[in-house]
């Protein structure tokens, strides 16, 4: 089942996705819920909508929080020119980084290099705590696609990460919440990010260091997770700067696809720069 949030004629509705077979960038049908499934039961209203004649949102926002895990790609470390590390190596993201398919990723003059990061993100369906690995299915409410965006250099000389990652616009997810799929469906699909159709990311999620329980064992060892709130699994070889103007995709086989544009800061123009890779210290 796919679970979209969605806006038509006002505020922010829920519905089941319906997908037609015949191709095409959103085909298909939504079905309208009574409210939000992740807060509440909900029926269906009887109400169905074109999917392409609506606007499609974020599909959560994080009661709380969004937690993320950096280097949880062996080549992915590698490449920023060190090892995984020996502990999970975790940060937080604000919910109000948070944003859907479609639109834009303001780029902050305070950078001069922002970076895309294409990740498969698990929504958490209830309240828990010190969740066993054996019993991490059970929190689960589904899977969406993820971009962790990060001003490199940012995270470079501020030597600790919230401000590089926590920028409103910093956390796209979309296009919904796949909630059909187990633990062991996700845990080898091909993930791959385009920058304006070129492919720049190309990993699976088996190659991920820490599984999905793992992740959820760890996280909620030293933090409560509520319903709602989202976990980055963390990003493939690959990632690079982009920079207003471009078009970025992350697409995750049998979840969906998450498309978003770099937008200049209001408040004046992004430098358009292209610096080099930064160093070991970056997820």
């Amino acid at each position: 089942m796919r679970i979209a949030r969605f806006a038509a004629d006002g505020d922010p509705q829920y519905g089941v996705v319906e997908l037609a077979e015949d191709g095409g960038r959103y085909p298909g049908t939504v079905s309208v819920l009574t409210g939000d499934p992740i807060a509440q039961p909900v029926q269906l209203t009887g109400e169905r909508r074109e999917l392409d004649g609506v606007r499609l949102l974020a599909p959560v926002i994080p009661r709380s929080k969004v937690v993320a895990v950096g280097k949880n790609y062996a080549a992915h470390a590698a490449e920023m020119g060190g090892e995984v590390p020996t502990t999970p190596l975790t940060f937080f993201k604000p919910n109000t980084s948070v944003i859907g398919p479609g639109e834009p990723i303001i780029y902050p003059t305070t950078t001069q290099h922002l970076s895309y990061e294409g990740e498969l993100a698990v929504v958490i369906g209830r309240i828990c705590r010190e969740v066993p690995v054996e019993r991490a299915k059970d929190v689960i409410f589904g899977w969406t696609v993820a971009n962790d965006v990060t001003a490199r250099d940012l995270q470079k000389s501020d030597g600790q990460w919230s401000r590089a990652k926590g920028y409103d616009t910093f956390c796209p997810l979309g296009p919904w919440i796949t909630t059909h799929q187990s633990i062991a469906e996700v845990s080898d699909l091909r993930l791959t990010t385009t920058l304006d159709g070129a492919v720049v990311q190309d990993g699976r999620t088996s190659d991920l260091v820490l599984g999905i329980t793992e992740i959820i064992a760890f996280i909620s060892s030293y933090t409560t997770l509520l319903p709602g709130d989202v976990i980055l699994t963390g990003t493939p070889e690959g990632v690079g700067p982009m920079l207003p103007g471009q078009e970025v995709t992350v697409s995750i086989e049998g979840i969906g696809s998450l498309t978003n544009i770099v937008a200049s800061d209001r408040s004046g123009n992004a430098d358009s720069s292209d610096p080099s890779p930064t160093d070991e210290d970056h997820a």
